[in-house]
């Protein structure tokens, strides 16, 4: 759901209708509001296609359009989610 905050929060900076966004990335309007309200997965091409609309860093937007995937994985393993977190943030920061 992170990503679909920040389209959201991005779109209603910029006055942009959910219309408008769903016709960039040739998916109709309720496809849209679902990845806006977490329902359903952007595909990577069309986080990319969002961050270059709004002229953000693609990084940023992948990077929750990532995070949403790993809480997805982790979201039923509430004894085991900080550490698998944990783990990973230490993985990283190698």
């Amino acid at each position: 759901m992170l990503l679909g905050q920040k389209i959201k929060e991005l779109r209603m900076e910029n006055g942009v209708l959910q219309r408008q966004l769903a016709s960039l990335l040739e998916i109709d309007t309720p496809m849209f509001s679902k990845i806006e309200r977490g329902d359903r997965r952007a595909k990577r091409t069309q986080v990319i296609q969002i961050a270059n609309y709004f002229n953000i860093d693609e990084k940023e937007l992948l990077t929750l359009w990532v995070a949403d995937k790993v809480l997805d994985a982790v979201k039923d393993e509430e004894e085991l989610k900080s550490d698998a977190i944990k783990v990973a943030q230490s993985s990283i920061n190698l």
